[in-house]
C-alpha cells in the first residue's frame, strides 16, 4: 500500500480527476469556442508566446488544467524510485500533480516540494487539496510569476524538476534551475511538442543531459554530471 492508493488520498484523486474531465478546456464552451476559432498558426503563437500566454491563461484561471491519471502516476513512480526529497514544480494549478509528487515524497520519508502558480484562486484551491490529501506539511506554493517566485531561497540540490506551466516559459525556469540539478536529477517536461525551442536545448548533445520523449507527450531528460 502507499500514500498515493489509500485514504484519504486515493478518493481525493478519484474526484479531482472527475471534476478535471468535466471541466476541461474542451468542454468548457467559451474556451473551447475561442481556441476553435484559431488557425493552427496562431495556436502555435498563442502557446509558444510569454505575453499572448499570459492574456490566454487568464480565460483558464477557474479551469483545472489537470495531468492525465497516467501522468500522475509516472510522476510518482519516478520521484519514488529516485529517492528524490527535494522537488521543484512549476505550474501547480488545482494541486493534482503536487499531490502526486507529494505522496510520494511521503512515502519516500519526507522532503520539501516547492511549486508556484500565478494565479491566485488556483493556488487557494491548492492549497485546501492538499490538506485534505494530508500533505500540505510537505509543499510550500508560492504564489507570482515563477521567474521572480523561483529565484530566491532553493535548496542547494534540486532531485526533479516538473515543467507544467506556460510552455513558452519552459527554457527560461530551467536555466533558473540548472545550476541546482544535481547529477541525475530528472525534468519532466508536460506537452513540451509546444516549445521547440526547449526540446532543441535538452535533446542538444552540449547542453548536459539525455533527453527522450516518453509517452504521449512529456519530454523526460536527465541532467548529466
Amino acid at each position: 500500500m502507499t500514500t498515493l492508493t489509500t485514504a484519504p488520498l486515493a478518493s481525493l484523486l478519484d474526484r479531482l480527476f472527475e471534476e478535471a474531465d468535466a471541466a476541461s478546456p474542451a468542454t468548457t464552451p467559451s474556451v473551447a469556442a475561442y481556441w476553435n476559432g484559431l488557425s493552427s498558426a496562431e495556436r502555435a503563437r498563442l502557446v509558444r508566446s510569454k505575453s499572448d500566454y499570459l492574456d490566454f491563461y487568464a480565460r483558464l484561471k477557474d479551469i483545472p488544467l489537470a495531468i492525465s491519471r497516467e501522468t500522475g502516476t509516472l510522476l510518482y513512480m519516478l520521484t519514488r524510485s529516485t529517492g528524490a526529497r527535494t522537488i521543484v514544480e512549476f505550474g501547480t494549478s488545482f494541486g493534482i500533480s503536487t499531490l502526486h509528487l507529494a505522496a510520494a515524497l511521503r512515502d519516500n520519508g519526507g522532503g520539501r516540494l516547492i511549486t508556484t502558480e500565478f494565479e491566485p484562486s488556483k493556488v487557494a484551491r491548492a492549497r485546501a487539496n492538499l490538506a485534505a490529501g494530508g500533505l500540505l506539511d510537505l509543499v510550500e506554493i508560492r504564489e507570482g510569476d515563477a521567474l521572480q517566485t523561483l529565484s530566491v531561497d532553493l535548496p542547494d540540490t534540486v532531485d526533479l524538476l516538473l515543467l507544467d506551466g506556460a510552455k513558452a516559459l519552459y527554457p527560461d525556469i530551467l536555466k533558473l534551475m540548472e545550476s541546482r540539478l544535481r547529477p541525475g536529477a530528472l525534468v519532466i517536461a508536460d506537452n513540451a511538442d509546444f516549445c521547440p525551442d526547449y526540446l532543441t536545448w535538452v535533446r542538444s548533445p552540449s547542453s548536459g543531459y539525455m533527453s527522450t520523449p516518453f509517452a504521449e507527450d512529456i519530454e523526460l531528460s536527465m541532467r548529466l554530471g
